[in-house]
């Protein structure tokens, strides 16, 4: 039997990462044209109001045959985006991509969702596993082999996340990588540019590009308005849209969702 204030404290953070995922899907408006695709956002708002609804009965918000709908979309489209990946980085994209350990997260929560058996007390739906702590008839999950390796499976890529969160693998400096909208314009390098490239750069930023013999300028080319750069993050937005959010998150929700599995079998 789980104590009750262990689920309502894992149902609490699962709020948390549903609201930080809100908040970064807000500063990055992903409706925008042009925005970036924010696909782990969505996953892990979806996924973190279903898990507290799963933990706390309370807190259960959309009928469990919306959920499994849900998280069948996000199964197929994670799975599409892994097969994508195996295409150019071959077993490597399952082993430490991206989008791997996001497909585990929707399978297994679409795997929950299907395989929950009703108690022998009756109830429907996730709503009963917040009883768990309070001395109502527990839930369980068919095909508990399946279940178990889930869970390990998490467990496994929770672990991976970790070690390179802890090796600071993701930080800040990917931050502006998740910002919609206009992407940072490109300057060229002083190494392997082209004079003339360089003194377009120049004159592409309203400076004036002088020649080095000389030292005029040139007199073709008028100087052009440059496109309004995106501002770069910073603050609490620039922690919000910083890769190691991300990767948190999914930490959080990874070793809770395995613990869930393991209650449940």
């Amino acid at each position: 039997m789980t104590p009750a204030w262990i689920l309502d404290i894992l149902a609490a953070l699962m709020l948390v990462v549903a609201a930080v995922s809100a908040a970064r899907l807000g500063l990055a408006r992903p409706w925008r044209k042009g925005a970036a695709v924010t696909d782990t956002d969505v996953s892990h708002l979806f996924m973190g109001i279903a898990m507290a609804g799963m933990l706390t009965s309370s807190l259960t918000t959309l009928p469990n045959a919306a959920w499994e709908v849900i998280f069948a979309l996000l199964t197929a489209w994670f799975g599409y985006r892994v097969v994508r990946d195996t295409r150019t980085s071959g077993a490597r994209a399952l082993a430490g991509g991206h989008c791997a350990p996001h497909l585990v997260h929707s399978a297994a929560m679409l795997y929950m969702f299907l395989a929950l058996a009703a108690p022998a007390s009756g109830g429907s739906g996730m709503a009963g596993m917040g009883g768990m702590g309070g001395g109502s008839a527990m839930q369980t999950l068919k095909y508990p082999t399946l279940a178990f390796a889930f869970a390990l499976i998490l467990i496994g890529y929770t672990i991976w996340d970790l070690d390179q969160l802890s090796g600071k693998r993701y930080s800040r400096a990917g931050a502006s990588l998740s910002l919609a909208g206009v992407a940072a314009a490109s300057v060229p390098t002083l190494a392997g540019a082209e004079p003339g490239a360089l003194a377009a750069g120049a004159v592409a930023s309203g400076g004036s590009a002088q020649t080095a013999e000389t030292g005029t300028a040139p007199a073709e080319a008028p100087p052009a308005e440059a496109p309004p750069a995106a501002p770069a993050p910073a603050g609490a937005a620039a922690w919000l849209l910083s890769a190691g959010t991300t990767v948190g998150c999914r930490i959080a929700m990874g070793a809770t969702m395995a613990l869930m599995l393991l209650i449940m079998i």
